[in-house]
C-alpha cells in the first residue's frame, strides 16, 4: 500500500552527464541532492537545468562519499537511492569489447560509492554487453562485492527498450537493481500501452530553415504547429498526472538547441532521394520514418578519442540532419531542458543520456517499493544562467575548479 508522504525521497546521481536519469527520478518524486560528473561541459548543462541539488565536477573514481556529502545539500541525510550509468564503451557490443579498458573500472567505483553512501537502493544502467560472454565475469564480481557488504541484486537481469516506456526511440539498455538485504527488491517496470512515434515527437516543430537566425545561434522565437499529446506534454501545454518534477520558468515561444547544419547541395539531394526508414548509402545515415521509431541516438567519442560525431538521423521530410532539439524530443526531454549551444556537445549530451521517461519508469518502481505516494510540488524555479551553456572546455574547467 502506498502511503502519502510530505517527504521526497533522496537520490544521488553518479556519472550524471547532462542529467537524463536525474530528470527521470525527479519526475518520479525524488530529490536528487547530489550529482557527480567529471566533464565540466556536462556539469554546466546540469547546473543550468537543475536548481535543486548540486552538481559536483569531479572524477567518480577519485571522490569519496564524505566528499559528496560535504559538497552538496546531502550532508548527513540518509540516501534512499543511488543511480548512474558508468561509461560503457569497453563493454559495448558496437565496438571492440575490452575487459581491460580502464573505463570498465568505473563500474567498481559505482559499487564502492553505493556501499560508502549506505544507500537503501541502487540502480545501475549500462549496455546489454555487460551480461554477455567474458563481461559477465565482471558483473558477477560486482554482485559478490555487494553481497559481502550487505546488499542483494535482482538477478533476473533485464534489458529494457525505451520505446516500451513512452520514448519514440529504439534504445536497449541493461538495468541492474538492488537494495540492502533487509529490504524488498524493486520490480522491473511493465511496458506501457502508449508508444509515441517520430511524427508525434517533432511534427509540431517549425521548419528551422524558415528562421535564418538559427545559422548563427541555437534559439529563436518561433510559431509552433499543432501538438500531439506527446509533444504537448514536452511543451508544457498539458498537465501530466505522474510528473512530480519541479516546475521551471521558461519562454514557451522560444525554440532552443536548434542550430542549423550546412549540407552541400549534393548531400541534400541524396537525403531527399532516400526513402523514410532506409539508410542513405553514402553517408550511412538513417532517414526517420514519420510513423516509425527513431534509431538509437549515439554520442560519438570524447576529445581524447578523436571527437568523432556519431551519425545523426536524416529528418523525415526535410533534406537535412535533425537538430539537437529534435533529438531531445525523440529522447523524451521537455522543451525547457536546454543543452550546450554547440551541436557537437549538444548531441553528445543527448546521446550519452538515459531518456528521462525510461528513467522515470525505473524510479517509479523504487518509489513503489518505498511505499511512498509522491505529491506534486507547488515550487517553481528559474533555470540557470544561459552563459553556462556557452562555456568552452577551458572556461568550464576554470569555472568548476572550486570543486577540485
Amino acid at each position: 500500500m502506498l502511503v502519502n508522504s510530505q517527504r521526497r525521497p533522496i537520490a544521488v546521481d553518479l556519472f550524471a552527464g547532462a542529467g537524463g536519469m536525474s530528470l527521470g527520478f525527479e519526475r518520479a518524486g525524488f530529490d536528487v541532492l547530489a550529482a557527480v560528473e567529471v566533464d565540466p561541459i556536462h556539469c554546466a548543462t546540469y547546473q543550468y537545468n537543475f536548481p535543486v541539488g548540486k552538481v559536483i565536477c569531479q572524477d567518480a573514481s577519485q571522490i569519496k562519499a564524505t566528499d559528496i556529502r560535504r559538497l552538496s545539500p546531502l550532508n548527513n541525510q540518509p540516501v534512499d537511492v543511488v543511480f548512474g550509468g558508468p561509461p560503457c564503451q569497453g563493454l559495448s557490443l558496437m565496438g571492440k569489447r575490452d575487459l581491460d579498458d580502464p573505463r570498465n573500472s568505473l563500474l567498481q567505483h559505482f559499487i564502492r560509492l553505493v556501499i560508502e553512501l549506505e544507500t537503501n537502493f541502487f540502480v545501475l544502467e549500462n549496455v546489454p554487453g555487460l551480461i554477455i560472454g567474458k563481461c559477465s565475469q565482471l558483473l558477477q564480481e560486482m554482485i559478490e562485492q555487494l553481497a559481502q557488504n550487505g546488499y542483494k541484486v535482482r538477478e533476473n537481469f533485464q534489458t529494457i527498450n525505451a520505446c516500451n516506456y513512452g520514448v519514440p526511440q529504439k534504445r536497449e539498455r541493461l538495468f541492474l537493481m538492488g537494495c540492502k538485504k533487509n529490504l524488498p527488491l524493486p520490480e522491473y517496470p511493465s511496458p506501457l500501452a502508449d508508444q509515441p512515434k517520430v511524427n508525434d515527437a517533432i511534427a509540431d516543430l517549425p521548419s528551422v530553415t524558415d528562421y535564418p537566425i538559427l545559422w548563427q545561434r541555437d534559439s529563436a522565437i518561433v510559431e509552433y504547429g499543432k501538438a500531439s499529446p506527446y509533444s504537448a506534454q514536452l511543451r508544457g501545454l498539458l498537465t501530466v498526472e505522474d510528473d512530480y518534477s519541479y516546475k521551471r520558468l521558461y519562454d514557451k515561444s522560444l525554440l532552443t538547441s536548434s542550430l542549423l547544419t550546412k549540407h552541400s547541395a549534393t548531400c541534400q539531394e541524396r537525403f531527399a532521394l532516400t526513402l523514410p526508414g532506409k539508410v542513405e548509402p553514402i553517408s550511412r545515415f538513417y532517414k526517420l520514418s514519420p510513423e516509425g521509431l527513431c534509431n538509437t541516438l549515439r554520442a560519438g567519442t570524447n576529445s581524447d578519442r578523436g571527437s568523432y560525431t556519431s551519425p545523426r538521423p536524416i529528418h523525415p521530410w526535410e533534406a537535412r540532419c535533425i537538430t539537437v532539439r529534435e533529438a531531445a524530443r525523440l529522447h523524451s526531454y521537455p522543451d525547457w531542458f536546454r543543452f550546450h549551444v554547440t551541436k557537437w556537445h549538444g548531441f553528445r549530451q543527448v546521446g550519452n543520456s538515459v531518456p528521462p521517461r525510461l528513467a522515470q519508469a525505473i524510479a517509479r518502481e523504487i518509489m513503489v517499493t518505498l511505499q511512498i505516494q509522491p505529491r506534486q510540488s507547488l515550487a517553481v524555479y528559474s533555470l540557470g544562467e544561459p552563459k553556462l551553456l556557452t562555456l568552452n572546455p577551458t572556461q568550464a574547467t576554470q569555472y568548476y575548479r572550486k570543486d577540485l
